[in-house]
């Protein structure tokens, strides 16, 4: 029985976070019914087992009516199969959290987000530091080169992006279901179309870590690209892009005043 009080006291704090406070609110706030967030959930729950665990736990008594049925299950020869069990279910459970927490989903998050975050001004990649604003596609003008060029690109991106953006560069590869938010889909107005070359090469070479803050909670799962491929690389897979897709790169000009 000692055993059980704990875990009524935990299933209690776990309703009061999870139903009593919206309750509360919709009281506060007629018409509404508020939502606890999930991370605030684990955060407090975690605090209530833990000083349940505590408050059973004080004294040697509380502490053997707590651990002693657990010491018992493992211990005890004759409740081999209770431990089967035990063991089982603890399992089942780990599994099924784990799950909940790693599975994709596609529904869009509450918070804001921006989908082109705006670029640092400078970053550090291949070893140096580039100024985003004003680096321009080096291969972009070399015309007697450009069909090599490309062809190039396009080596890099079938050995490297298709996995993810697809062949097509819709967005639709192989890995594209696992991940939220989905690969971009180059084809589309909303994509390159409306970037600069700079900002590509940057998302490019930074990959998924380089976004700021305003870039989350959708993390980009794109790798750090300028430690797995060269500069030249990079660029030139940017011509490809491009090319293949029929978009031109959004370019930035001076106004004279």
């Amino acid at each position: 029985m000692k055993f059980l009080k704990p875990i009524l006291a935990i299933l209690a704090g776990y309703v009061a976070i999870k139903f009593g406070i919206p309750y509360v609110g919709s009281l506060v706030h007629p018409g509404t019914w508020p939502v606890v967030p999930t991370s605030v959930l684990k955060m407090y729950m975690a605090f209530v087992t833990l000083g349940i665990v505590m408050a059973y736990t004080f004294d040697e008594e509380g502490y053997a009516g707590l651990i002693g049925p657990i010491e018992d299950i493992y211990s005890n020869p004759s409740k081999a199969i209770v431990r089967y069990v035990v063991v089982l279910l603890v399992g089942t459970f780990g599994a099924y959290i784990t799950y909940e927490y790693v599975k994709p989903t596609f529904d869009a998050p509450i918070e804001l987000r921006s989908v082109h975050p705006a670029p640092p001004s400078n970053a550090k990649m291949w070893g140096k530091t580039y100024q985003i604003q004003t680096i321009q596609n080096p291969y972009r003008e070399d015309k007697e080169n450009f069909a090599k060029n490309l062809e190039e690109g396009g080596i890099v991106y079938y050995k490297n992006c298709f996995f993810c953006h697809g062949d097509r560069m819709l967005g639709r590869g192989h890995y594209a279901v696992g991940f939220n938010p989905r690969p971009a889909n180059f084809v589309d107005v909303g994509t390159i179309a409306q970037l600069t070359e700079s900002f590509v090469f940057w998302r490019i070479g930074t990959g998924g870590p380089g976004l700021p803050s305003e870039g989350t909670p959708w993390l980009s799962a794109m790798p750090v690209w300028h430690n797995l491929i060269s500069e030249e690389e990079a660029w030139k897979v940017i011509l490809f892009l491009y090319d293949y897709t029929g978009h031109s790169p959004r370019v930035t000009t001076k106004v004279e005043h």
